[in-house]
């Protein structure tokens, strides 16, 4: 597969129902980002008294969190909170754990009205599994914000186990390589070796009951994840296609993760 490079900065277009933004700098994307999803908040809340949102927690997301919680316009008493995925065996006060990660740059930062974690050290897995769904089922999701991982994943719906059409909202799973990897990369772990086995993850069907998406994609190491987001056959090979089926989605990226896009 060949790619042609050509800068796209300050670019919007569509790719079948995604919305695909390009910004030039990893902060203008994540500041952009922000303020299209505080907008979106700001105009659910003249509709309803609570809305429903499930956070992605990466380094990717960094900026797009900081913008959004400097944002003081934003009532965040009348937003419940969710993540999407958790490593099993991890606490949540593990520090490489997604409920951390959320907990120390968004939940302890700004005052929702509730914040539910995934147990990552459950008694029972598929307990936990069934509790999580139960939430889901009780709370409709309104906004949902994610990023893609290199090998194409959201949420930890990796290629190999990821189900456009799954039965399940949330599910145990075992991560493929390129998922730990990443962890590595992104210097969430100092190994391989400490990337755990095993996590917990909001299904496909699950991600994609959310009326709006906010996914946020930087960096060159997202570059060809990116590519075969937007130009790949949409299939679980690569999950994150199936954003592209969907209305209501945005795709933000910057210079770098965009940098294997061509002008067509």
């Amino acid at each position: 597969m060949s790619f042609t490079k050509t800068k796209m900065n300050n670019s919007t277009f569509m790719k079948d129902e995604l919305t695909v933004k390009i910004l030039p700098s990893r902060n203008e994307m994540g500041k952009d980002a922000a303020r299209d999803m505080v907008n979106k908040i700001k105009e659910l809340l003249t509709e309803k008294e609570e809305i429903n949102i499930i956070f992605a927690a990466a380094p990717s997301q960094n900026e797009f969190i900081d913008h959004m919680v400097s944002d003081k316009s934003v009532d965040w008493t009348k937003t419940n909170a969710f993540h999407m995925d958790e490593y099993v065996g991890m606490g949540i006060n593990s520090p490489q754990g997604f409920g951390y990660f959320l907990k120390e740059r968004l939940f302890d930062k700004v005052r929702f009205n509730t914040v539910n974690y995934i147990n990552g050290q459950p008694d029972d897995i598929d307990k936990e599994c069934e509790r999580y769904s139960g939430l889901l089922e009780k709370n409709p999701v309104d906004i949902l914000c994610l990023g893609i991982g290199e090998n194409g994943h959201i949420a930890f719906n990796d290629p190999g186990t990821a189900d456009f059409n799954d039965s399940k909202l949330v599910k145990y799973v075992d991560l493929e390589i390129t998922s730990r990897q990443q962890q590595v990369n992104d210097g969430c772990f100092s190994s391989l070796e400490n990337v755990p086995l095993k996590a917990i993850t909001l299904t496909v069907p699950a991600l994609l009951k959310a009326k709006y998406i906010f996914c946020v994609v930087p960096a060159s190491t997202k570059a060809n994840a990116v590519y075969r987001t937007l130009y790949g056959e949409i299939n679980e090979t690569c999950p994150a296609t199936i954003l592209r089926t969907k209305k209501n989605a945005l795709l933000y990226l910057d210079s770098d993760s965009s940098k294997m896009l061509n002008s067509k």
